[in-house]
């Protein structure tokens, strides 16, 4: 069975002028220990699929299904990571950190435990009393990350997260987040990655979902074959580019 299951998902909205659509019959799934990246042209329904299969909206037509069951409230076994970091300025690092298990109910002990686990796990033991003015914008978004993965989620969403980041700091957390997701003991079982950066997709994950412009559809899975860790100077790496370049341009 599928962790994630999209079967002819559309979504259209009311416009002054009628309905316009904005992702039409989008039909894929995600296994577990997949890592799944979404690219297209702006304005595809790439960020907007995430919020559908997190429950955050429901489809005009189709269905979600997570693990078999259909998608129909926000899902508390998924987490997303924002491109803009989506952090409250008046908490600190440790308060903003924490507050997904606060609206779970975990008690303050185990509240505690959790949240020094994670300030080690993402490298921000020692900014636990920092606000976010006081934090780089890689900082913010490992505040971000470890938000998302404290609640211990099966699937991580994360929409465009590092591209408001500078190219090093990218890097830098590009690695940080497959080293997430390759352990065993740490979440999430899955990770749903939405980007306009057709290296970063080919870096990152085992297949490519590539959408059309809108509205989207979905022109190609591409499975992504090279070892890890890839090598972007490598003519592979060079070739899969291309092609999957080739289809992002592709018109209709």
């Amino acid at each position: 069975m599928a962790l994630i299951d999209l079967q002819g998902v559309s979504k259209k909205i009311s416009m002054k002028n009628g309905e316009m659509g904005i992702i039409q019959d989008a039909s894929f799934s995600v296994a577990d220990n997949d890592f799944l990246a979404l690219v297209g042209p702006s304005g595809c329904g790439k960020s907007t699929l995430l919020r559908l299969i997190q429950g955050l909206d429901q489809p005009s037509s189709g269905k979600i299904l997570f693990r078999g069951r259909p998608v129909t409230t926000v899902q508390k076994q998924m987490s997303m990571v924002f491109q803009s970091f989506a952090l409250y300025p008046w908490l600190n690092v440790r308060e903003n950190i924490s507050l997904g298990l606060e609206a779970r109910n975990v008690p303050p002990e185990k509240q505690t435990e959790l949240v020094e686990k994670y300030l080690n796990i993402t490298g921000l033991t020692g900014f636990e009393e920092a606000y976010p003015r006081e934090l780089s914008g890689g900082m913010r978004q490992r505040v971000g990350l470890a938000r998302a993965l404290i609640v211990d989620p099966a699937v991580l969403l994360m929409d465009e997260p590092f591209s408001a980041l500078d190219p090093l700091t990218a890097e830098s957390l590009r690695d940080e987040v497959l080293l997430l997701w390759e352990d065993p003991n740490i979440p999430p079982d899955a990770v749903v990655l939405v980007t306009h950066n057709i290296e970063e997709a080919i870096l990152m994950a085992n297949r490519i979902i590539v959408m059309s412009h809108r509205p989207g559809t979905i022109l190609a899975g591409v499975p992504v074959k090279l070892p890890r860790p890839r090598d972007r100077k490598s003519q592979a790496f060079y070739d899969m580019v291309d092609y999957v370049y080739s289809l992002v341009t592709e018109k209709k």
